[in-house]
């Protein structure tokens, strides 16, 4: 009993009196102790810093796995309905053939300008104006609008407009205005009355452009955008 009492107070006696600016002075056990403590802060530090680096590619691996689920269903989903897709498509194409067709080309612009004004003829309307205007160019289409006035009664115009929106052309009507052409100068050939009106009328019909034009308006298009 007295040697254990003897060898607890000689371990006991190793931590006192310990100079804390030497530690290499210190006893043998002191400095294991030491040791082992700093040896294992570094060791709980690195286990840190790797575990949360591990976190982090955890974190990411996760959110990656999340997208690459949402891809896959939605690949899946187009998948399914690939066929529907295909067939909605020929639809599509079909009908922007059917809208083309719709379109004068430039040969034959000159025939809806006709085929305009013999339906204000028809229906027994004074031209006094028929004007077309300058080509609005688009990338795919040119608008040309043409500048209309004319004489006459008011169901005339409207057989008139009837007879426009019948054209196998698409011709529109746009910022028309009727007013009683009483009070103002007709002309000599036309019978002024109480139910004489002037429409004054902007109609627009549209045309696609051809190969040539289509790539001549896609330069322009791109050096508009390269200057900007």
């Amino acid at each position: 009993m007295a040697k254990k009492t003897n060898s607890m107070a000689d371990l006991g006696g190793q931590f006192r009196n310990l100079d804390t600016n030497n530690p290499s002075s210190w006893p043998i056990l002191p400095k294991a102790l030491l040791l082992l403590f700093i040896a294992a802060l570094v060791v709980a530090a690195l286990w840190w810093f790797w575990l949360r680096k591990v976190d982090e590619q955890l974190v990411g691996e996760q959110t990656r796995e999340t997208t690459l689920k949402n891809d896959y269903t939605t690949k899946v989903q187009k998948a399914v309905s690939l066929e529907e897709l295909k067939k909605q498509r020929e639809q599509v194409q079909q009908y922007v053939s059917l809208l083309e067709k719709q379109l004068p080309s430039k040969s034959e612009i000159d025939a809806l300008l006709s085929d305009i004004n013999q339906a204000g003829l028809g229906r027994s309307l004074q031209f006094d104006l028929f004007r077309p205007g300058g080509l609005n160019v688009q990338q795919y289409y040119a608008e040309l609008p043409i500048a209309i006035k004319l004489t006459g009664a008011y169901h005339d115009m409207g057989a008139f407009a009837a007879d426009i929106a019948n054209l196998s052309r698409i011709v529109t009507l746009n910022n028309m205005t009727i007013v009683p052409k009483v009070g103002r100068s007709a002309p000599k050939d036309v019978a002024v009355n109480a139910d004489t009106l002037a429409l004054d009328v902007t109609a627009k019909t549209y045309r696609y452009l051809d190969p040539e034009e289509r790539a001549t308006q896609k330069k322009a298009t791109g050096a508009q955008k390269a200057r900007r």
